[in-house]
């Protein structure tokens, strides 16, 4: 057997390797083989140059090249149906819609399980080499491919989620530079029109002219960002409205509009979890275990997953703690026991836990919720 060096400088038995500089790059392939050979794809994707790692069935290299990206398409239109893997990262859904209409089968893995799979430093040729070599392991997870639609939907939610942090960036600027001057409301962002009606009022001489118009321009800019998230959330209603599964959800005690419309452009109908349970710990919302030896240690909660849609879980699940603790006239809950001996926060996160479960069942069997007895 021959050695030669391998392209990232290691030793490695050479099997008979043709390498020609071609028009988009480096090809490497196996003599004698084929691209009519290739059944597993690993694809490393990028903003400009694309890696491609093909094998055949029985998992021998058969081709390696790098593409620019006018020419991915072309060549995956000239390739026999296959099995393509790549990284659920930036643009992987978009890549997926594409090649599935090719007629490949397209598989999205989370970028944390291929990492094992890399075999020396890393690059973009083992990069693609650990995706092929992973999306053929019979145990992997995949996430699936999400449509035009869903990513529109995430789209608002990312952009609403985005304003509202510069609003409050504008309300912390607009309380701090008017407490220097004396000036101070009462807490929440509703209160902030009376600091914005005192910059408007010229005659008000406790604000310095200077002042008054740096001012003015802040709460110029907090005005136009509540239109827009006014408008944001108009869109989403409005989807909100015509998606029926989204209508479901709504039903569930804590979740709203927001949080309803997230989940179903994130799970669609929760087709890729086997169960409820599975959902909670895709969210993050189950305890961190380290368990050996037969003994179970849990932690704290894992905060894997989505952190947004974990977020908008606590946030329902405090909302409806807050409105039972308003009326103490409601019936006894199974919350209200937990409250006796265990933390608030605790207490909030079995019930988003719960509240994430009942959304899995609803959406995979198409129902509306039904309160269970106390």
């Amino acid at each position: 057997m021959d050695f030669r060096s391998s392209p990232d400088g290691m030793d490695a038995p050479f099997y008979g390797v043709r390498c020609a500089r071609m028009e988009f790059g480096f090809e490497f392939q196996t003599e004698g083989a084929s691209t009519m050979d290739i059944t597993t794809i690993g694809f490393d994707l990028a903003k400009t140059v694309f890696q491609v790692h093909g094998a055949d069935g029985e998992g021998r290299p058969v081709l390696r090249r790098k593409l620019r990206r006018g020419k991915v398409l072309a060549f995956f239109a000239g390739l026999p149906s296959c099995l393509i893997g790549m990284e659920a990262c930036a643009s992987a859904h978009y890549w997926a819609r594409e090649l599935q209409a090719l007629g490949h089968e397209v598989r999205l893995i989370p970028p944390q399980y291929v990492r094992p799979f890399v075999k020396t430093n890393k690059n973009d040729a083992a990069d693609a080499e650990a995706i092929c070599e992973a999306v053929t392991r019979p145990t992997m997870r995949f996430a699936p491919a999400k449509s035009a639609e869903q990513q529109s939907v995430l789209m608002l939610h990312r952009a609403r989620e985005l304003l509202v942090r510069q609003r409050t960036m504008v309300i912390n600027a607009l309380r701090s530079h008017c407490a220097e001057l004396g000036l101070i409301v009462a807490q929440g962002a509703s209160k902030v029109e009376e600091l914005i009606a005192i910059i408007k009022d010229s005659g008000d001489t406790r604000l310095p002219p200077l002042a008054r118009e740096a001012l003015g321009m802040l709460a110029e800019q907090f005005r136009s960002v509540q239109i827009r998230i006014k408008e944001l959330e108009a869109m989403l209603l409005a989807w909100h409205r015509s998606n029926e599964a989204s209508c479901r959800l709504a039903t569930i005690p804590g979740v709203g509009v927001i949080t309803a419309t997230a989940l179903v452009a994130t799970i669609g109908d929760g087709a890729q979890f086997r169960s409820g349970r599975q959902l909670s710990a895709w969210l993050g919302l189950v305890p961190r275990q380290h368990s050996s030896g037969g003994k179970d240690r849990l932690g704290r909660i894992s905060k894997r997953g989505d952190g947004y849609i974990r977020r908008l879980l606590v946030h329902g699940a405090r909302t409806v703690l807050r409105w039972r603790r308003a009326k103490p006239g409601t019936r006894p809950c199974w919350t209200d026991r937990l409250l006796a001996r265990r933390p608030t926060n605790v207490v909030l996160v079995a019930m988003a836990n719960k509240t994430a479960r009942v959304a899995w069942a609803l959406l995979r069997y198409e129902r509306i919720y039904e309160p269970m007895p106390a």
